[in-house]
């Protein structure tokens, strides 16, 4: 009885993928991003720089965060906001759930989410009631974003029932809040299988795709983040539900934050170039836009 279950549910999955065409090809992704390489200059004007500013994801996940620095991040985006009052905030911070509380007490401006990496990050290897139980922590202390990492073992693995049923339950935890939802792109091996999970994550309720943890190698690329704009682009077609993306991993200069604009640009149009929308995840970034912006 319980085998034919989940069979039947594992069908139910395949069901859901079939649904959708292949993953492009290697000439179309290598085309799509030539493309937006060729193109993302144009987007390099003040204007575009303040917007993708205001689509940033403040991150620090170190080891050796603390208390001390996590609240000194946090009162840098509270002194922004006096000192350039014409600027789009950065859309959240973005921290270990043990720091969420810090965070949401310390924080004094609008309109800037508090988002925590959970459920085992960045391996996603624990127990499914430990990824419930930290996830509900972060939450309860002011969380109104999270970031999960999809199961990379069961999903290569084939155990879609699993996958789609953790981000599901993690979901239903969030409610109105955003979860987010990491393919981890550098591991899943081929354009078919990001896609794959892609589909499954926002079938099973993911607010957002983002491209990696940054702990792997290799960690956000052009070529994955077309591939998952491709799919969020052909969900929204089907269903007209808006998916958000975000990159992040490795994502370290000007030029590399205009390639990923360009790329959502190119393939869902304007109306997801905003932080309900587009996000990219930086540690270091947020101070080189600033300058670009301020000309200081």
């Amino acid at each position: 009885m319980s085998e034919n279950y989940n069979d039947a549910e594992q069908s139910r999955y395949e069901t859901v993928l079939n649904q959708y065409s292949s993953a492009p090809g290697e000439q179309e992704i290598a085309q799509a991003v030539k493309r937006a390489d060729e193109t993302a200059e144009k987007n390099n004007t003040k204007e575009v720089l303040k917007e993708i500013y205001s689509c940033l994801d403040l991150t620090t996940l170190k080891c050796t965060d603390n208390a001390e620095s996590v609240l000194a991040m946090t009162e840098k985006v509270n002194s922004l906001e006096e000192k350039y009052p014409d600027l789009k905030n950065v859309a959240a911070i973005c921290v270990y759930p043990n720091f969420a509380n810090i965070v949401s007490q310390s924080l004094e401006v609008e309109n800037v989410e508090v988002a925590c990496v959970s459920g085992g990050f960045p391996s996603s290897q624990t127990f499914s009631e430990v990824k419930i139980a930290e996830t509900a922590l972060a939450l309860q202390d002011g969380a109104t974003e999270i970031d999960i990492v999809l199961n990379i073992g069961k999903f290569l693995s084939g155990d879609y029932e699993s996958v789609c049923d953790e981000i599901q339950e993690l979901k239903d935890l969030c409610g109105e809040r955003s979860l987010k939802v990491i393919l981890e792109t550098g591991a899943l091996q081929s354009a078919e299988n990001i896609k794959k999970a892609a589909i499954l994550s926002i079938y099973s309720g993911a607010d957002f795709i983002k491209t990696s943890t940054g702990k792997e190698n290799p960690a956000a690329t052009p070529e994955a983040a077309y591939v998952m704009c491709s799919t969020i682009k052909e969900y929204y077609e089907k269903t007209g539900r808006k998916i958000g993306f975000k990159a992040a991993g490795g994502i370290n200069s000007v030029k590399d934050t205009l390639l990923y604009y360009t790329i959502v640009e190119n393939t869902l149009g304007k109306e997801w170039l905003n932080s309900k929308l587009f996000r990219i995840g930086t540690s270091r970034l947020a101070a080189t836009l600033l300058a670009e912006i301020t000309a200081e």
